[in-house]
């Protein structure tokens, strides 16, 4: 008997031995909070792209923290940002302080990422924004670094790159229209969302547009969540404008190009309008947004890389529509996140702050990386153009959706935006895109 005891006791002792010295499931998950208007289709995507994320690295064993691994827990929290501020703030102040997140990312709205961004910051919460594109979220990081190091955008590129990013698409449609239509100068018509993240670019456009030899024959701005605009349509047909520039990230952006479809003007439509990259958006505008343009990030049969066309399709299989510039949170989580923990072997905000800032991750948008502004300091802000983060331009023809834009030509000493294929494909070439079309009507108006 007391050989077997013996026994006993050194089979116990090596079990504890074994297990105490493997990486093991710990007793806690990581949480993290999913913020934004989930009402709403950019809300919605921002959730289904971490669900994704969330059960495949938990399929896989949960991300490594030192010698252990542990199980990823997503928490969804509606922020009603689109309506108010108030509810955004409480919504983030529930993830942190009832549910005890580890980490938050989302948001949508400039004006109520601002307010939850201090409350994320008070709390030393890394806070992933995934949809507001407003600068100042990231000159706050730069003038106050240690109040405001815990937040990082991820997603969308800020609205400076991106007003540079939709001048480059209407310079390329504008002179692929001059190149094939009787138009010597072009008229634009700016229509925005009436909010503050479009003012900055709405000035920027009157401005430079001028420059680049084009008209701004006027501004009309509605709300984000108006349903119908046929009298800012009939203003902007009575100017004459060749060109509809839209600015629109809300339940808006289905009337605009629907009605201006209707009323058949002889302008192309396109810009930014995030309802406008769904499957579901030529069921919803009746085919009356045919030939209309948008910036978004993904498109089925586009790839930035190997990474891309698995995402995309598993998404698409899985919500029956494309995943949206602010499914960034799949590229938080499942990429960005899982490599600084595992560097840094902890949870603690700190030590990951200063990792993810000088980290380059590959992920199914491209590659991500953050700036520094002129004097060195840390923005946390995505870093864009050619190589890095960028958009595509889509384009509905006949029902389909497709890619359009970004074509690089090299043209010394610059890199060429156009919506005409290379003669040759090139290290920036990305798989799948298609030129761009005209819309007939607009053809039929202009045509040499």
């Amino acid at each position: 008997m007391r050989m077997l005891d013996k026994l006993s006791h050194i089979a116990i002792f090596c079990i504890i031995m074994l297990v105490a010295s493997s990486p093991c499931w710990g007793a806690d998950t990581i949480k993290i909070g999913i913020i934004g208007p989930m009402k709403f289709e950019v809300g919605q995507a921002q959730w289904n792209a971490a669900e994704l994320a969330a059960e495949q690295i938990n399929a896989e064993g949960g991300m490594r923290v030192g010698n252990r691994r542990m199980k990823v827990e997503i928490i969804k929290a509606d922020s009603n940002e689109f309506f108010s501020i108030p509810d955004a703030v409480n919504a983030m102040e529930r993830l942190i302080l009832k549910d005890k997140v580890d980490f938050v990312t989302g948001g949508f709205r400039t004006e109520a990422v601002l307010a939850m961004q201090d409350m994320a910051m008070d709390n030393k919460i890394i806070f992933a924004g995934a949809g507001a594109a407003h600068p100042e979220l990231c000159l706050r990081v730069a003038k106050d670094y240690n109040r405001y190091k815990y937040w990082f955008r991820i997603a969308p590129i800020n609205s400076s790159y991106l007003v540079k990013n939709m001048f480059h698409q209407v310079l390329s449609v504008a002179t692929y229209m001059k190149k094939n239509l009787n138009i010597d100068r072009l008229k634009v018509a700016i229509v925005a969302d009436k909010a503050m993240w479009a003012d900055g670019m709405v000035k920027a456009a009157e401005r430079y547009l001028p420059m680049m030899g084009m008209e701004v024959v006027g501004n009309w701005r509605p709300l984000s969540t108006a349903t119908d605009v046929t009298a800012e349509l009939t203003a902007i047909q009575r100017t004459g404008a060749h060109m509809i520039l839209t600015m629109n990230t809300g339940p808006v952006g289905i009337p605009l190009p629907k009605q201006a479809g209707e009323l058949k003007i002889p302008a192309v439509v396109m810009g930014i309008n995030t309802t406008a990259a769904k499957e579901d958006f030529w069921d919803t505008t009746q085919g009356m947004c045919n030939y209309s343009m948008t910036t978004e990030s993904y498109c089925r049969g586009v790839e930035y890389n190997e990474l891309t066309a698995p995402f995309v399709e598993t998404y698409y299989k899985r919500y029956g529509s494309t995943p949206s510039y602010t499914s960034a949170t799949y590229g938080f989580i499942k990429h960005i996140l899982p490599a600084a923990i595992e560097k840094a072997g902890s949870l603690n905000s700190d030590k990951l702050v200063s990792i993810i800032e000088d980290s380059v991750n590959k992920t199914p948008a491209g590659m991500v990386a953050f700036e520094k502004d002129s004097e060195g300091r840390h923005l946390h802000e995505l870093k864009a153009g050619p190589g890095w983060a960028t958009f595509l331009a889509v384009q509905w023809v006949d029902g389909q959706m497709q890619a359009v834009w970004p074509h690089y030509k090299w043209t010394s000493p610059y890199w060429q935006y156009s919506v005409e294929p290379p003669d040759q494909p090139n290290k920036y070439s990305l798989k799948g895109l298609k030129p761009y079309v005209i819309p007939p009507w607009v053809t039929a108006a202009y045509k040499k």
